[in-house]
């Protein structure tokens, strides 16, 4: 289609070449030689774009919409975490075994990292007793993907991305003995409690042994320091026994 722009005499002179673009129109010089879906199709040209951060906006964006589809109708859950190098066999992949029985026995739908070790144990213990069991994976260069017991899975390719995922479809954290990966979330958690930015999320930490060090130095070093209130220390719960542990889950819920 094009316009015709008229002369001083009136009479129409060389029309113009005219293009409309979504609810854009375009005339002159700034109509282009090709389309928009003529630009999506053509697979020529640099492929930097995917590496850059519009683009990867829209990547994380996908993933919360995926994470919060897939998860929205899973009803109460408890997160269990912990370490990734737990061996099958060992008193606390047993330990974790039990935990995600109990759980699921409960009502629970159980949600780990979906890796091995101590989050297989939970999975494997929900899946077992006829419970749901949901694994939220992350891209890794060594990690070895899903564990066989995950019913629902999620692989994401960013830590707050699953990061949200764990805390927003949970209602509360049971620690098994881990690592860094397993303190990153601990901690995330105590410090949404603290600040209030969550409400009525208990969070147990099995194994006294473990983390009963953890716990004094929290209290003979950042307590007694004033970096945090004894309050603080009271959103946890250590203790060996797993039924401690469950009962205060479902207590929350109750609450």
């Amino acid at each position: 289609m094009a316009d015709h722009v008229s002369g001083d005499d009136g009479r129409a002179t060389t029309p113009r070449p005219e293009r409309q673009r979504g609810a854009t129109r375009l005339r002159g010089g700034h109509v282009g030689s090709s389309t928009t879906d003529q630009r999506l199709l053509d697979s020529r040209g640099p492929t930097d774009w995917v590496h850059t951060d519009p683009w990867r906006v829209l990547r994380i964006q996908s993933e919360f919409v995926e994470g919060f589809g897939t998860l929205a109708d899973l009803g109460s859950a408890i997160a269990v975490f912990g370490s990734a190098r737990t061996p099958a066999g060992h008193p606390q992949y047993e330990l974790g075994v039990q935990v995600g029985r109990r759980l699921a026995e409960e009502g629970f739908a159980v949600i780990t990292g979906g890796g091995p070790g101590a989050m297989e144990a939970a999975n494997r213990g929900a899946n077992e007793a006829g419970g749901t069991s949901v694994g939220l994976g992350i891209e890794l260069p060594f990690e070895q993907g899903l564990n066989t017991y995950v019913d629902i899975g999620i692989d994401f390719r960013y830590f707050f991305v699953r990061k949200t995922m764990f805390v927003k479809y949970s209602q509360g954290f049971v620690v098994l003995p881990g690592g860094f990966g397993t303190l990153d979330e601990l901690f995330e958690a105590l410090t949404l409690v603290q600040t209030r930015k969550v409400t009525s999320f208990p969070i147990a930490l099995l194994g006294v042994d473990y983390w009963g060090g953890l716990i004094d130095w929290l209290r003979t070093t950042m307590l007694d320091d004033g970096k945090i209130a004894a309050k603080d220390l009271a959103m946890m719960t250590l203790t060996d026994d797993v039924e401690e542990a469950v009962s205060l889950m479902v207590a929350s819920r109750q609450a």
